[in-house]
């Protein structure tokens, strides 16, 4: 009989778990630190969780629901089915520029001038990347 590995890899859902983490963690303005220190773990192991090397466990994840003040189900896509769309936005929520654009653009007063920068980026880019987002 074939003994079975004790240690288990990472697979995609674990890495869109870690996205969901850093998106939320981000979107609070908190620091990977800073979230180490509530969770009593170090930020390299909350960088290892963000980026899907190592599993975060159930209990762990209820603790990083806490602390990011999300339902657990926010980390398995309970409010949008896991689509491509989402997957599409947690990857661009991993790029260095992302976030600064994001809140940038979210300081533009509503109406006109945030239509006007959505046109102007739309007509830069390429049609295909368009299309996947």
């Amino acid at each position: 009989m074939p003994m079975k590995s004790k240690t288990k890899s990472t697979n995609s859902d674990d890495i869109e778990v870690g996205q969901r983490i850093r998106a939320r963690r981000m979107a609070k303005g908190m620091s990977q630190t800073e979230l180490g220190n509530l969770l009593g773990v170090t930020f390299q192991q909350v960088q290892k969780y963000e980026k899907g090397v190592n599993r975060v466990g159930a209990g762990r994840l209820v603790r990083i629901a806490g602390a990011l003040d999300v339902p657990v189900s926010f980390f398995f896509g309970g409010t949008d089915s896991g689509s491509q769309d989402t997957r599409a936005i947690l990857g661009f929520l991993d790029t260095s520029y992302s976030l600064r654009l994001l809140r940038a653009f979210s300081r533009i007063p509503p109406g006109g001038v945030q239509r006007a920068v959505v046109d102007l980026v739309e007509s830069i880019a390429p049609e295909k990347s368009r299309a996947s987002l």
